[in-house]
This record gives C-alpha cells, structure tokens and sequence, in this order.
C-alpha cells in the first residue's frame, strides 16, 4: 500500500477567500480592477505606506524595476549565484550583463564583502535575494549602495512577512519585489507586487506594466514607452487579499515548525545524521524554507527517491545558477563560486508550510533517520 505523499509545500486558502474569488468571477470584472486596487492599498499598509503595484508575476516586478531603475544595455547588475534563474534571466532580459558573486556560507546569500570587489564602473545596481526568506542584512547592503551611488533591486520573492532589526521587508530600501506563486508564503495562485521608492511615480510603473499605454480623459491614449502585458487580475487579487489576512499567524506557524525540525534534528538530542542545518535566524527569518545541506558526496537523487518512498516530498532549491548551459555560454564556469556551488549540490527542501502539524516534522525527522542511518 502506498504511503500518502507530505508534500514540500500546500497553499492554505481558507472557504472565505474562495468564496471571494467565486464572488469576483459572478461579478463580469475578473482582470485588472476594484480588488487589485484594494489589494495594492492593503499591501502599502503592510509596507509603510509605500506605493505597491500588483504584478502577474515576482519576475515581472524584477523586470519592470531594472527598467525603471534606468538600467539596460552597456550596464551590470550584480546579484547572487544560488537563487532561482529569474533573477538572473532579467538582467539578461533588459539588455544587461549580470555580475556574479559567490555566497556567505554561514548566511547562504550574497557576500556583501564580495559585492564592493565585484563593483566597476558599469555598475549600475545591485539585487541581492533573500534565500529561503532569510534577509539580506539591510544595513550593510545599503551602505554600500549608497557609497557607490548604486540603485538596489530587493529580490524579496521570498520573504513577505520577514522583517530587518523589527522593521518588516518592504517597509524601507528602494525597489522592493515580491513573488505571489503558489508556494510562497502568500499567493495569488501567480502573481507578485513592486514596493516602489519616492523618486519613482507609480503612473509610470503602471505603464510598464501593461504596453506603455497613457490614456486620457477624452478616451483617447500614446504609448510613448515599451511596456508589458504583466497585470495582475481581480480573481488572483481576491485570492490575495484572503491570504494577507493570514499573513502573521502563517509565518507564525512557520517559524514554529523550523523550532521543531532543529530540535528533532539537533545531533546532541540524537544520531548525528550528517546535515548541515539552516541559519537558526527566529527573529528577521519567515522560514519560507527548510533547507538542510545533505553530507559532502551524497547521492541527492538516492535520497530524494528514498524519501519518497516513506512518503515525504523532497524539493531542490536552488543549483548554481552559473552552471546552466545558458550562463556558461556567457563565460561562466565551474569552480568560480565555490560556496554556492557546495550548497547548490547538497541542498535539499523539506517540507513547511503552515498546515503542517507537529507530527508531521516528527514524520519528516523519522524518515531522514531511516534514509540517513550513521
């Protein structure tokens, strides 16, 4: 008999918010409109107060600000190699060169050290990403910006609900991106939103955002700018504004069941299994994942195949972006970011999310016992 599959993740969409969106789809307005809007409000509320605009995608807000941050053809970025492949795949989209900087291992994200070394004067802005929903230390990274008078491209695709020394992400900094897809933290199904900084007017954010188009009151329009087909619908909205309510105790939970797995999988509690386990951040981290590096040498796919079979759903997040075929036919190569390269190989996800129980990680902590017997 088959055991029945935990999965890594499972969005928590409670009957008032599909009752929302079933509203939405009787109204005859199901894109671009009430319930956007009322989700970007409630989204600024979250963030200060800052203008956000809604997006189908966290890929088309990192986009649309590189573009609105000025930057194209001839400029470099510098972002981090171990994240997902966008955040690099949108320097290239505007025309840029992304610049790679290996990791913190202690932090798994960017080395900020390392960022100052890699600054030349085609530098134009710097998108560093919060891995796993652990931010990027906000202090030191604006600092830099503001000594090499650089434009910063948050990717905080992963960490809504995550906070800087109390100060929650999206609250302050400049751009700021976050991603609605179905395994976030909080989703629209798809979807994603731009925290946008006061030189920059939300009009013209809204223009890249769909074709360029200016209209007028006479019902006439110019499209003066190229611009996009990325707006967010009224029916990903609704699913949005059900979940923002949930938002504290999500994380709440979340941040929970992390306590859980490093005391199961504490080695002076147990057997040492051989995991090299997360950054025991509990204060700025959302736990949007929880990423234990597997032993040096150990064969992922035996073990993510083994887990499987107890019934325990094993995710990959993320290889070395710099080893794709794409980026090594820009030059990229093995062996130039070694920190990421170890994490890359040996990461696996767990699952978490927030309707997990207690057991469930007792479940997960069982199985990796099994699967890595000392």
């Amino acid at each position: 008999m088959s055991v029945p599959l935990l999965p890594i993740t499972r969005p928590a969409i409670d009957e008032e918010t599909i009752a929302a969106v079933c509203e939405v789809l009787r109204s005859g307005w199901i894109t671009s409109g009430p319930k956007v809007q009322a989700f970007e409000a409630a989204l600024s509320e979250l963030c200060g107060g800052r203008p956000v605009r809604a997006f189908n995608s966290g890929t088309a807000t990192l986009e649309v600000a590189l573009r609105l941050a000025g930057v194209g053809a001839g400029d470099e970025v510098i972002t981090t190699p171990l994240t997902w492949v966008a955040t690099a795949n949108v320097i290239l989209e505007v025309g840029a060169t992304p610049v790679l900087v290996d990791i913190d291992p202690a932090t798994r994200n960017i080395d900020l050290e390392g960022i100052e070394a890699a600054i030349t004067r085609r530098t134009r802005a710097l998108l560093p990403v919060d891995l796993a929903g652990l931010p990027v230390d906000r202090d030191r990274l604006y600092a830099i910006a503001d000594r090499h008078q650089l434009r910063v491209v948050e990717d905080a695709a992963q960490s809504i609900g995550a906070s800087w020394n109390g100060k929650p992400i999206g609250s302050g900094g400049d751009f700021v991106s976050f991603s609605f897809h179905a395994n976030k933290n909080l989703t629209t199904c798809e979807g994603g939103a731009l925290v946008l900084p006061p030189d920059i007017d939300p009009a013209l954010c809204e223009r890249r955002r769909l074709q360029g188009v200016k209209r007028f009151a006479d019902g006439s329009m110019d499209v003066d700018l190229l611009g996009g087909k990325f707006n967010l619908t009224d029916v990903a909205a609704a699913v949005g504004l059900g979940q923002l309510k949930h938002l504290h105790e999500f994380t709440a939970r979340r941040r929970a069941l992390a306590r859980r797995y490093f005391a199961r999988l504490d080695p002076r509690r147990g057997p040492n299994l051989g995991l090299d386990l997360p950054p025991a951040d509990f204060s700025n981290c959302n736990w949007h994942m929880f990423q234990p590096l597997l032993p040096a040498g150990s064969d992922r796919g035996a073990f993510i195949a083994a887990m499987r079979d107890l019934g325990i759903g094993v995710g990959v997040h993320y290889p070395a972006l710099h080893l794709f075929t794409l980026y090594r036919g820009l030059g990229f190569r093995a062996g130039q970011f070694p920190h990421a390269e170890s994490v890359g190989a040996r990461t696996v996800t767990l699952p978490l999310f927030p309707a997990m129980s207690d057991a469930d990680v007792d479940r997960v902590c069982t199985a990796l016992t099994r699967v890595l017997k000392p």
